[in-house]
C-alpha cells in the first residue's frame, strides 16, 4: 500500500479503502464510531437484496442531499463486482481492475477483516471523504491537495453516473466490498456536480 495512510491498533480489525490505486487503512476502533463498529458483533456480509437496498439507499441519501438524481441498481455491475471481489480476496490486497476488465466503469473498493465490520462502514468511510472535498474541476477537488483523498466520494456523487452495482465477498479472512459505477465518474477537467 505504497503512499497510503495506515493507522493500526494492536488486536483491532483492519479495513482499507482504495480509489484509483491509493489505499488507506484504519483500525476499526480508531476510525469508526461505536454505533458503526461493535467489537462483540459478527457481521454476515453476504450480498442479499436487503444489503443491496441498504447500499443503494446510502448512495442515494448523499446524492439527494446535493440535489442529484438517484442511482439505479444494476445487477450486471453487481455480478462483475462480485467476480473482482473474489480476485481481491484471493490476492489479499486492494487494486483496481484495469479499464478493459471493468468495461470502463468506475470502481470503489473497500476491504476489512472478515466478520469484524458491517460493510456499510466501508461505504460510510467513502462518503465521509466529503469533509476534504472542494468543488472544482477534477483533479483539483481536495482541500488536502491529493485528489485520491476524495475520489470515492466524488465517484458516488458524480452527476453523470446513473447506475451502481456492488458486491460483498467474504473469503480468505477478508470482507471485500466492490462497487462499480456507470458511467464512470472522476473525469479529468470536469466537476463532480
Amino acid at each position: 500500500m505504497d503512499g497510503s495512510k495506515i493507522i493500526i491498533a494492536a488486536g483491532a480489525a483492519i479495513a482499507a479503502l482504495c480509489a484509483t490505486g491509493i489505499a488507506v487503512a484504519a483500525s476499526a476502533r480508531e476510525s469508526a464510531s461505536p454505533a458503526q463498529y461493535r467489537a462483540q458483533e459478527r457481521y454476515d456480509n453476504r450480498m442479499s437484496d436487503r444489503l443491496a437496498v441498504r447500499m443503494l439507499d446510502a448512495h442515494n441519501r448523499e446524492r439527494e442531499r446535493l440535489g442529484l438524481p438517484r442511482l439505479k441498481w444494476n445487477r450486471a455491475l453487481e455480478h462483475e463486482a462480485k467476480q473482482w471481489g473474489h480476485e481481491l480476496a484471493r490476492k489479499g490486497r486492494l487494486e483496481h481492475a484495469d479499464l478493459r476488465t471493468r468495461n470502463s466503469t468506475g470502481e470503489n473498493l473497500w476491504m476489512g477483516s472478515q466478520g469484524q465490520w458491517d460493510v456499510i462502514v466501508g461505504l460510510d468511510m467513502m462518503i465521509d471523504e466529503k469533509k476534504h472535498y472542494t468543488h472544482g474541476n477534477f483533479p483539483e477537488i481536495s482541500r488536502t491537495g491529493k485528489w485520491a483523498d476524495v475520489a470515492h466520494y466524488t465517484q458516488i456523487v458524480w452527476r453523470d453516473t446513473k447506475e451502481v452495482g456492488c458486491s460483498v465477498v467474504n473469503d480468505r479472512g477478508w470482507d471485500v466490498l466492490v462497487c462499480r459505477y456507470w458511467p464512470a465518474g472522476n473525469v479529468w477537467g470536469q466537476k463532480a456536480y
